[in-house]
């Protein structure tokens, strides 16, 4: 089977060009240091005994943990007995093509795009499968891994579908965790819209609601109860996980990253990336650049092979 379509830089790993998304089994015998990725992972317990460090701090793992992390979050894995992981990785961009819909779903919605932002998760969300969700998962994902032989411009649809199949699984567990009973209200995915699409903008609550001709605190009500976030929150976990990226992935000059983000005063900047991040700036740039070259994936050290769980 072809190596997963990853590369390594130091501590940060990155997709090649193209790659959409990709699932395989891996050991840590030991423990795996502390990284970070430039895309979404979604990590299932299958074996074994570990620790999973992160900014949500340290959670003892058993088998049917899931982890999800966003792009950009740093995480290890510490006090492993042969940690037995099941790892599902998409790229960010699926989220705003061919998976733009979960936004829109009360379950998967809150899974993708707002549970790991609420409750000051700071881009992880957590949550544990019984034995039948489990192994449906795990079906979904050794499908997803089988699919890594195949071209994408053939199987794009075979991948997003199974990918899609994972993603349900892990989301149904979290009903009535912090989920929505219905739809997304139209006036928060269109705030939502517009917040992303200008981040540079100093949006403000008023300005807002006036575009979408609602009073403000009435929007502010709307998007607690879809996201558990005010507006001007929400806007905020977006500009700092944009500034994440383009420290990784741009020569931009920290300056001018927090200029186009929205926060152009760098004192201000500093303190939210370092309260969201637990890093300066600077410190996640030189911990976690990605080099902007391509070249073969290196081979993961013992600690951390790939192997088929028999699960």
């Amino acid at each position: 089977m072809a190596e997963p379509p990853v590369e390594t830089s130091r501590t940060m790993l990155y997709f090649v060009d193209g790659a959409l998304a990709y699932a395989g089994p891996y050991v840590h015998e030991r423990g795996h240091p502390m990284h970070t990725h430039s895309f979404f992972e979604v990590a299932v317990v299958t074996g074994g005994e570990g620790v999973h460090q992160s900014l949500a701090g340290r959670q003892q793992l058993r088998v049917g943990d899931v982890i999800l992390l966003r792009p950009g979050v740093w995480h290890s894995y510490e006090d492993c007995r042969d940690l037995r992981i099941y790892n599902c990785c998409f790229a960010a961009d699926l989220l705003q093509r061919e998976l733009a819909w979960t936004r829109e779903d009360p379950l998967l919605g809150y899974l993708l795009w707002t549970g790991p932002f609420s409750a000051e998760r700071r881009g992880i969300l957590t949550t544990h499968l019984d034995a039948a969700p489990l192994h449906d998962a795990l079906d979904h994902l050794q499908g997803l891994e089988e699919l890594r032989d195949q071209p994408v411009k053939l199987h794009r649809g075979d991948i997003v579908g199974r990918l899609s199949l994972f993603l349900s699984c892990v989301a149904r567990a979290l009903e009535g965790i912090g989920t929505s009973e219905g739809e997304t209200h139209p006036a928060v995915l269109a705030a939502m819209r517009r917040m992303e699409a200008d981040p540079a903008h100093q949006w403000t609550l008023t300005e807002l609601a006036s575009e979408l001709h609602l009073a403000p605190g009435y929007l502010v009500r709307l998007f607690k109860s879809s996201t558990g976030l005010p507006p001007m929150a929400y806007l905020s976990r977006h500009r700092v996980e944009l500034a994440a990226d383009l420290l990784l992935h741009t020569d931009l000059a920290i300056c001018r990253i927090g200029e186009a983000v929205g926060w152009p005063d760098q004192n201000y900047f500093a303190r939210r990336f370092k309260s969201h991040y637990g890093l300066t700036a600077s410190n996640y740039r030189a911990s976690f650049t990605h080099p902007g070259r391509t070249g073969a994936v290196p081979r993961e050290r013992r600690d951390s092979a790939p192997a088929r769980t028999g699960a």
